[in-house]
């Protein structure tokens, strides 16, 4: 079976492009699920009830956050209250509204669990997502043997070490966050399904998917200012991860990067 994991969707631009490639990827690779990191996608902060909804309507079929989960608190806690296609990371407080991992069913019939992680390394302190890890894999697989991780993290060697932990106990691991698609998409030796970053799924002419213009002033004069989603092209970045539905090991993965 064939899984679509999509990188940080960015604003406006980013949710256009869920909606120009996701079916026709869908249809083109013979995709059987759909994973999007949503955490920037109301206007680079967070996400909120109707850019949630865009989410689905454009052919996601699990939305992932990160350390803007709570941007918009108040309709990301409804979301999580009232649906059950979106997850929080899974090492945030136990107390905190939501869930950090789900099985659904896939379009080929199969059950694919999801987990979402965030980093400790230059982020919000948070509990261990190496521990957590293991925890929510133990509970998942006695379900199903194929499991994906969305790792929300800043740091490329916490990424990575954690691609190597998790190696032949999960189908495959996506990194989220940096903005910037890694080159590094491959099978690790146990056979997961590994890429440091999926990239940002946004606008191309920006930093990261903020206004360049804000960002180089910002470097220049050290001034506080309000940070803007960039406007106009767009890209669309992820990563197809090809799995064995026998054993839940990777087989191949297939990186993306279209600029318009």
């Amino acid at each position: 079976m064939k899984i679509l994991c999509i990188g940080d969707v960015t604003g406006r631009v980013g949710r256009n492009m869920l909606f120009n490639y996701v079916d026709e990827y869908r249809y083109s690779k013979g995709i059987d699920l759909v994973i999007a990191n949503g955490e920037n996608a109301a206007h680079g902060r967070g996400i909120t009830r109707n850019t949630y909804n865009e989410l689905i309507r454009a052919g996601c079929d699990v939305i992932t956050l990160g350390n803007h989960t709570w941007d918009n608190c108040r309709q990301a806690v409804e979301i999580m209250r009232l649906e059950d296609r979106i997850l929080r990371p899974a090492n945030y407080s136990r107390s905190c509204p939501g869930e950090g991992a789900l099985i659904l069913t896939a379009n080929n019939g199969a059950k694919v669990g999801v987990i979402n992680l965030i980093g400790q390394t230059f982020m919000p302190a948070v509990n261990s997502p190496f521990e957590k890890a293991d925890e929510e894999i133990e509970k998942l697989r006695q379900k199903t043997n194929i499991i994906i991780v969305d790792f929300h993290a800043e740091a490329s060697s916490e990424k990575q070490a954690m691609g190597y932990y998790l190696d032949g106990r999960v189908s495959a691991l996506f990194g989220t966050h940096t903005h910037v698609q890694t080159a590094d998409s491959c099978v690790l030796p146990n056979g997961t399904g590994y890429i440091t970053d999926a990239g940002m799924t946004g606008p191309i002419i920006s930093v990261l998917g903020t206004d360049k213009d804000i960002i180089i002033s910002r470097f220049l004069n050290g001034m506080p200012q309000k940070f803007e989603v960039a406007e106009g092209a767009g890209q669309f970045c992820g990563v197809i991860f090809d799995i064995n539905e026998d054993n839940g090991l990777c087989v191949g993965t297939e990186r993306i990067f279209i600029k318009e």
